[in-house]
This record gives structure tokens, C-alpha cells and sequence, in this order.
């Protein structure tokens, strides 16, 4: 299994400190060993996966999708316009 980061992933977590990106691992090795951990999102964002979690009191969305064995991170941010700024970036592409 491959795991490919989008090119607008790598810039976020560029801006990551060590301790965030530390626990982002954490949570990658998490959602690699549990595939089926999250939902497929519906609609406009179907064959999209977002996984929920906690970095200190911030809640973090990843969003993933899978291509036969490989996988593909998509973006990373905070809640606020994050469903809106997912579906933006899907369509550019």
C-alpha cells in the first residue's frame, strides 16, 4: 500500500509544528490499519472519506480516498469551511 499526499496537503502540513505532525502520524497509522474506520462521504464528495480527531483542543478533518490498494491524503483543516473548501479543490482538479 501507497499512500500519495495532494499537493494542497503538503502545504498545510509544512505549517504544522513537530508535535502536530507527530500526532498526524498517529492518526495516518490509525486510518491505515483500520480502513473501514470512516464513512464515504455522499453527494458531491462521493468516493471521499473524512476521518474526525483531536490535535490538543482543535478538531482536525482529514479527507482521504482510496484507489485499489493505494490511497490519496486530500486536505487537512479545521471545521470552519472545511466541506466548502473540500469541494472547491475537488472541482479544480
Amino acid at each position: 500500500m501507497k499512500i500519495y499526499q495532494s499537493r494542497l496537503f503538503e502545504k498545510k502540513v509544512k505549517k504544522m509544528t513537530k508535535a502536530e505532525k507527530k500526532a498526524l502520524d498517529r492518526e495516518v497509522r490509525n486510518i491505515a490499519e483500520n480502513l473501514n474506520i470512516d464513512e464515504e462521504k455522499k453527494g458531491d464528495l462521493k468516493g471521499v472519506f473524512v476521518h474526525k480527531f483531536k490535535l490538543k483542543t482543535n478538531l482536525y478533518l482529514l479527507a482521504y480516498r482510496k484507489a485499489d490498494k493505494d490511497w490519496e491524503l486530500v486536505m487537512i483543516g479545521s471545521h470552519e469551511n472545511y466541506y466548502r473548501n473540500l469541494k472547491s479543490y475537488l472541482k479544480s482538479k
